[in-house]
Order: structure tokens, then sequence, then C-alpha cells
């Protein structure tokens, strides 16, 4: 693409060279810049860009965009100088890669929990539909059937861009995707068209980097304010920032709730493991889900379906035909009668969410054993709370190593366990090694009780001093069932 092109996305404070460039690619790391690139010197939150521009010279680069100049400019490079180059990157990557949000339905999820759930099960109701779609979530990227590896909830603009190209070009006539407060932040939305937002719900998460909820609340908000006219804001009124998330937004705003009267209304007639029976707007349906948050997010699905022009009665059927997405309430029966639950829940509210719904399908007829950590070089302000969640709504309590990181596992678990009274404590075990703590937990447990695995859900890793260690809760539960099975079989012998 001619570089005239590219700028006319943007507003330059000034160009100095020859616009008049092919562009061969789009580029902010500068490791990756091949000859006749555009290098973009974006200040990230670990370095700045600004700080590469030589070395992408170096490498090729033809031109580079950034926010100050460099005190000596080389010959042949183009510099465009611009205000604010989180914002630009964004708008310049959607232009090379053929502004793909206009040759399709983009809708965004945004929310503390259920963004991945949301954005998974729209996906899988399209698909069902008979349309090719594109998914952008924290567990996988897909390209119709075809898997993306992902590393963030949200790509950078670039990554992000060139995905969304290739769904437009592969024919994806919808994508969904997990919009972070990150991303909104960082701008790596920017250029983006959005068809329709959802928001979920916004209890205390990210508080390492957005510092307060206020400023976190204001992240989210401003998702809803940048929607175009033409989009729909889909909220949830049973969350207390529902309608604050709509003060400002141009879109045509909708509700959702099982609470209050809303555009789509929902119930639970019905609960066990094995799924629920709703009432959605007047008509039963049959879903493989439990708790009432994933009532809640089957509504803000089904609402979303609706918004975007499907029969209410087709998306029923369609919800009917879903299951829970990995590592999100997924069940293990063991043969000594206990259920165990893995899932992804890693804060306060997630925690009640899950535990909610445990407590709902049991009605006091069993016990429940959690296991549970928090990830380390995270908000150390929701250890506590999240241990004391746990400890309220469960029988015994074990605090574990989650994803650690550069932290030691015993200071996390420290933070935890002061989080516990001298109460909480008689019913509490601290085991550092995760797979000793989930045996310890199933060995705990006898027939008709629940355990709950949580914090890691999907994710088959342990993070620690920035090694990715192989581990992956729902197989070490199901190594321990099989142990049992076999020892059943020779005991039987």
């Amino acid at each position: 693409m001619i570089l005239n092109e590219l700028l006319k996305a943007i507003q330059p404070v000034q160009v100095i060279g020859d616009t008049d460039v092919e562009i061969t690619g789009v580029n902010i790391d500068s490791r990756q810049v091949e000859n006749g690139n555009l290098f973009m010197a974006m200040r990230g939150t670990q370095t700045d860009g600004h700080a590469y521009i030589s070395a992408a010279i170096g490498k090729g680069a033809g031109a580079i965009l950034c926010e100050d100049l460099p005190e000596q400019l080389q010959n042949g490079v183009t510099y465009i100088q611009v205000k604010d180059c989180e914002d630009a990157v964004g708008k310049v990557a959607t232009t090379f890669y053929g502004n793909p949000t206009s040759k399709m339905k983009l809708v965004g999820v945004t929310g503390t929990n259920g963004k991945t759930t949301v954005a998974t099960l729209l996906y899988h109701v399209f698909s069902y539909f008979g349309y090719k779609v594109g998914l952008i979530s924290t567990v996988c990227n897909y390209i119709g059937n075809q898997p993306v590896p992902t590393e963030h909830t949200t790509p950078d603009p670039i990554t992000l861009n060139r995905l969304l190209g290739q769904m437009a070009d592969a024919g994806c006539k919808y994508a969904f995707m997990e919009v972070s407060s990150h991303s909104i932040v960082q701008k790596r939305i920017s250029g983006l068209h959005f068809a329709g937002g959802i928001f979920t719900n916004l209890t205390r998460d990210h508080l390492d980097y957005h510092k307060t909820v206020e400023n976190y609340l204001r992240a989210k908000k401003k998702f809803f304010d940048d929607l175009p006219k033409s989009a729909f804001c889909l909220t949830n009124l049973d969350d207390k920032n529902g309608m604050v998330m709509t003060q400002n937004t141009r879109a045509k705003v909708c509700t959702y709730s099982l609470r209050s009267l809303a555009d789509f209304k929902g119930r639970v007639l019905e609960s066990h493991f094995e799924g629920m029976l709703l009432d959605i707007n007047h008509h039963e349906v049959a879903v493989q889900f439990i708790g009432r948050f994933n009532a809640s997010n089957l509504l803000a699905v089904f609402g979303a379906a609706v918004l975007l022009g499907k029969k209410e009665e087709d998306v029923l059927v369609a919800l009917s035909t879903l299951h829970p997405v990995a590592g999100r309430l997924d069940t293990v029966r063991s043969p000594e009668g206990f259920t165990v639950v893995i899932d992804y829940a890693h804060t306060p509210d997630a925690l009640t969410n899950v535990l909610n719904a445990i407590h709902g399908v049991l009605e006091g007829r069993g016990k429940v054993i959690t296991v549970v950590g928090a990830g380390g070089n995270r908000d150390k302000g929701k250890r506590p709370l999240m241990a004391k969640e746990a400890a309220r709504q469960s029988d015994r309590l074990i605090i574990t190593s989650d994803n650690p990181r550069f932290e030691e596992p015993q200071d996390i678990m420290n933070d935890m366990l002061a989080g516990l009274d001298n109460n909480d404590m008689r019913k509490t075990l601290s085991i550092a090694d995760r797979r000793e703590a989930i045996r310890t937990a199933c060995m705990l447990a006898g027939k008709g009780d629940v355990v709950l695995v949580a914090g890691k859900g999907h994710e088959n890793y342990q993070e620690i001093k920035g090694v990715k260690h192989h581990f992956d809760d729902k197989e070490e539960v199901i190594a321990f069932t099989e142990n049992q099975m076999s020892s059943a079989c020779k005991d039987g012998e």
C-alpha cells in the first residue's frame, strides 16, 4: 500500500520525506521489521518504541511513525510525527489490512467475568446458523473452524487487524471478540468499527494496572462511549454499573436481566449438574450449563443474536445445543461418587458465582471442598478477599499455588491466609504443591460432595520464574480418578 493512502486514516503533526512510497508491512516490534515496512514507535508499559527507531531503520524500515522525531533523520526514510501514537497505530493498521470490520459485523464483549463464555457461545451460535465466523478470545482465536493460538485477551493492534483481515478474506460475516480493559486504555481497538458491544459485569480486577476501581470502570465505559450510532449496546441490568456504561453512548441501548423487567428477561426454573431449564422471554429452553451467572451469560448471547437479526425461536434452539467453554464449570465425575468442578474463577466475584452455582445444585446434600490460589505479580488486594469468599462458602478449603510468576508461592498464600479468621483457619489447609492440593481435596471428598478447583480453568501451565511448566488441573483430576478406578479393580480381584 502507498504511504499516502495510509496517512488518510490519521492527522499527522508533520511529515518529513516522500509519501509516494510503497509500504510492504506495518510493525510495532523492531525485531520483526522487514524491508519497506512502516515502523510505529509505540510507548509500551515496559519499553518505548522510540528507542528502537534506529534498529528498525537498520532492518530496512522505509518510514517511521512517532511522537518525538529523532535528533538525526536518515536520508531516504519518511518520518510521520503524530500527537498520539497509540491511537494512530490502530487506525493505520486497520487501513493497511483493508478495513476488515467494514466487511463483517464485529461485536465486542467486555466486563470482568463472562467475556470468554459470551464471545465463544456467540461464535458457536452463528456457526450453528451456517455462517463462517471469527472469534478472538482468551482461550483461542478462530477463523471459521481454523484455530489460531492466542497469548492475550485482546491482541496488539497489528496482530488484531491482521487477524481480522484474515477473517474478512476467509469470508467471515461475523466476528466476536473479548475486549479487555487494557486494550481499551491502550487503544488497541482504535480504528475498528463495532456493530455492537456487550457489558457483562464489573467487579474488582486488574488493579495492579488500573490502580483504582474507578479507573477500571472508566476504561470499560469508554468502549461504549465510542460505539457508533449504528451499533447496539447490550447491558446487564443486574449489575449496578450496567446503566452507567450506557450514559454517554450513541448506540441503541438494550438490556438483559434475571431480576428485573428488561428487553431480554430470563429466569432459572430448574438446576442440576447436567444443566438448567430456563425461561427466556416466556419461552422454556433446556441448556447444558449451571449457575445463575451462566443463565445471565446465555441471556446476553440470546439478546445479541436477536439484535443481530435472528429470530428468538431459532436462537433458543441454538442455545440448547451449546456446551460450556473449556475450563468454565467443567465437571469430572469420580468413581467414588463425588464431582470435581474445574473453573477459571480468579476474582472474588467469580468465586462467589461458581460457589453459588454449586450450592444451588447441591441444596445442602453434600460438602464443598475448594482448592484455590492467586496469581503472582497481579493485584494483591484481591487475595485475602478470594480466600475469605472461598472459606465462607466451603466446608473445607485448601489454599495453594496458582501462577506465582516472579513471586514466592508461600508469600502469595500468606496474603490469602491473612483474610481468614480463626474459624476459617480450622477448616483450611495450606499446600503449596498444586498437584498435591488437588489430590488432597479429592481424598477428602465423599459420595455426593463437590470439589471445586478454581483459578486456572483452561490453562495448561504453571508460570514460575518466567517459565511455563505444563500443568493442567483437569488432567490432574482425571489422573487421580483413574488411579481410584485402577485401585478399586485391584481390590476386587
